[in-house]
């Protein structure tokens, strides 16, 4: 018996020195591979209503540089959550330990450094620069949490060029606090799944490294993901049911976003001030807004790292200053005070746009953005920039579930789409090429929905301004820029560029004619790589539309000899329509429409739609000849 347990820990042991040495990684798993995730154990036990704690085990070999960013060895703590524990050791390729990093090793930071009023939320991260590759870091630690509200989740792959060997995820739950699951894809990899009383383990294996395929949807859309919850929850110290987003929200709302501390009367005067008069609400949130918007600036934190209650608004309005959920409730408690009625509203902000699950009340979102009901429509405010136009987010928070906290409970509301008839731009000039084949353009573009981001354009330095046109222009070699100037409306989200352009030996020669490209300013040069064997669906995430009218002024002393033909392509990707039209022998009317649809597509539909972007390129890239 002696015998048997001493042969079972030494096999145990010998498991864990190769997961520390590279030289064990089979070659299939360092295909495609910038790190290996060789071991990862992770195991939640929620020990009662206001405490759970979360172990971590996790050795990783790095492959390369790039690969740098996988360890994930770093720990959030504050009032609500404590670290008790944390280790980092280092080996080499052979498995020998290079060095041990204790706590007190580990650099440890203010999230909000700087603004400590803020939170007192800290990280501790392990800061190790290597010296050679491979390299292998076995990270443990354990953590507690009184928020239960927000049990982890579990995805075993969460990010590409990453295979992982042995991913596991453990959790010990009593039986009386409504203990609930979800899980999400995973019939796409074989995880097992064992369930026993108050106990839940999910494990796989052998995941290989993938790359990133074109056009892929979000992480959550196309890999296994589980979700854990509990339906009597403790949030913040406060206890309560998580039965439904309806009550859940009301929770959040009476113990964490409700302010009732006031502002300063000087606040309340000078904002009851600038609405005097104005009977309507939206009219008033828009000077409120700006109002907000040049008296505060932002610090970023991450909800949930910097806690889930808000600053109080009379701190915000005392220093200027705020996180997403301090700025947000601050601009709430303004309008409130003018009459005007708006909700927090927790949402995913990323440009990779990502649902609140509707169906489950679990640990979402990672940002706030604020509400405001209006003639039975929704406008949301991005609280924390000081140059937004009012009810504009952009692609950080357009299109997507999030989660809308009122007094009278939570509920899941869609946030604004900037579809292919809104997000616009259209380019209107002229151009006129010389017998030296030098080019001068003057012609103006105007941006609307999403495109509108270009707006960033007004707050450069001249310098810079001509760096992004020669990048975004780089076709034009020798490119001068005679003058530009813009026009923001920021009521009707729309920017406009009036540009004035020159460039030398635009035009090809080839004995007596002169060969150029039409489109000269709008080229589609995007055409997905083709792909053997796609994996996954694809997805293009947002629609938009590109109208170009350009007449084209030819030198006298030649004739148009060839002009390409008008094209029309009408498919479920879009639309695209290039008109040529001769006015005179000296001049042409260009014409260009392309209308690229929203879409979530299988992958068997993924050529057609790299063929339809082909031949949008092929016919940008057509030419005209002239013959002296």
């Amino acid at each position: 018996m002696f015998f048997s347990a001493v042969f079972f820990v030494t096999l145990l042991s010998n498991a864990q020195v190769e997961k520390k040495s590279a030289l064990t990684i089979s070659k299939e798993m360092k295909e495609q591979a910038n790190s290996v995730v060789r071991l990862q154990e992770i195991e939640v036990t929620i020990h009662s209503r206001s405490l759970y704690s979360t172990k971590t085990k996790k050795i990783v070999t790095v492959l390369n540089e790039y690969g740098n960013g996988a360890i994930g060895a770093s720990e959030y703590y504050s009032k609500s959550e404590k670290v008790k524990n944390i280790e980092a050791i280092v080996y080499d390729a052979f498995g020998k330990e290079i060095k041990k990093i204790k706590r007190k090793d580990f650099r440890d930071q203010s999230i909000a450094d700087g603004f400590s009023v803020l939170t007192d939320g800290r990280i501790l991260f392990l800061d190790y620069t290597p010296t050679q590759y491979p390299y292998t870091v076995e990270f443990t630690s354990e953590v507690e949490s009184i928020n239960t509200a927000f049990l982890p989740s579990w995805s075993p792959i969460d990010r590409y060029l990453q295979s992982v060997e042995m991913t596991s995820f453990k959790v010990i739950y009593p039986s009386d606090l409504g203990f609930k699951h979800k899980f999400s894809n995973f019939e796409l990899l074989p995880i097992e799944v064992a369930k026993s009383e108050g106990v839940i383990q999910l494990k796989v294996t052998d995941i290989k490294a993938e790359k990133r395929e074109e056009n892929t949807p979000n992480f959550t859309k196309i890999y296994p993901v589980a979700k854990f919850g509990l339906e009597k929850i403790n949030l913040e110290g406060v206890e309560g049911l998580a039965t439904s987003w309806e009550e859940f929200g009301r929770i959040w709302y009476k113990e964490l976003v409700e302010d009732k501390t006031p502002v300063s009367d000087e606040t309340i005067n000078k904002i009851k001030e600038l609405t005097n008069g104005i009977n309507d609400p939206i009219e008033k949130a828009k000077i409120i807004y700006k109002y907000v918007q040049s008296k505060t600036r932002y610090v970023s934190i991450q909800l949930g790292i910097g806690g889930w209650k808000p600053m109080l608004a009379k701190d915000v309005d005392k220093l200027g200053y705020g996180d997403c959920k301090a700025l947000t409730n601050y601009t709430r408690v303004l309008l409130e005070n003018v009459g005007v009625p708006s909700y927090y509203t927790v949402i995913y902000g990323d440009s990779d746009k990502r649902d609140f699950d509707k169906d489950f009340v679990s640990k979402q979102g990672n940002h706030v953005i604020l509400t405001i009901p209006h003639n039975n429509e929704l406008k949301f405010l991005e609280c924390t920039s000081q140059t937004s136009p009012f009810a504009y987010g952009g692609d950080f928070t357009d299109d997507r579930y999030a989660l809308l906290i009122k007094p009278e409970g939570g509920e899941i509301v869609k946030t604004t789409e900037w579809d292919e008839n809104s997000t616009k731009q259209q380019i209107i000039g002229n151009y006129k090429i010389d017998e030296n084949g030098h080019l001068d353009a003057s012609f103006s573009i105007s941006s609307g929905g999403l495109y509108y981001e270009k707006s960033m354009l007004k707050d450069l330095s001249k310098e810079d301004v001509v760096k992004y046109y020669k990048s975004e222009f780089d076709n034009l070699s020798n490119m001068k820029i005679g003058s530009f100037e813009f026009k923001n409306d920021a009521n009707a989200i729309q920017f406009t560029e009036n540009l004035q352009i020159h460039t030398d030996n635009y035009v090809s020669k080839a004995n007596e004619s002169l060969i150029f490209v039409v489109n000269v300013f709008n080229r589609n040069t995007n055409v997905p790589k083709r792909v053997k064997n796609r994996k996954h669906p694809f997805e293009i995430s947002r629609g938009f539309q590109q109208n170009d009218t350009f007449e084209i002024e030819l030198p006298k002393a030649y004739k148009i000899e060839f002009m390409p033909e008008n094209t029309v392509i009408e498919n479920e990707f879009g639309f695209y329509k290039v008109e040529y039209v001769k006015k005179t022998e000296t001049t042409i009317l260009y014409k260009r429409t392309l209308k690229i649809k929203k879409s979530l597509l299988d992958n068997t539909q993924f050529e057609s739609y790299r063929n339809f972007r082909e031949q949008i390129a092929r016919n940008d890239n057509a030419k005209v000849i002239l013959t002296k």
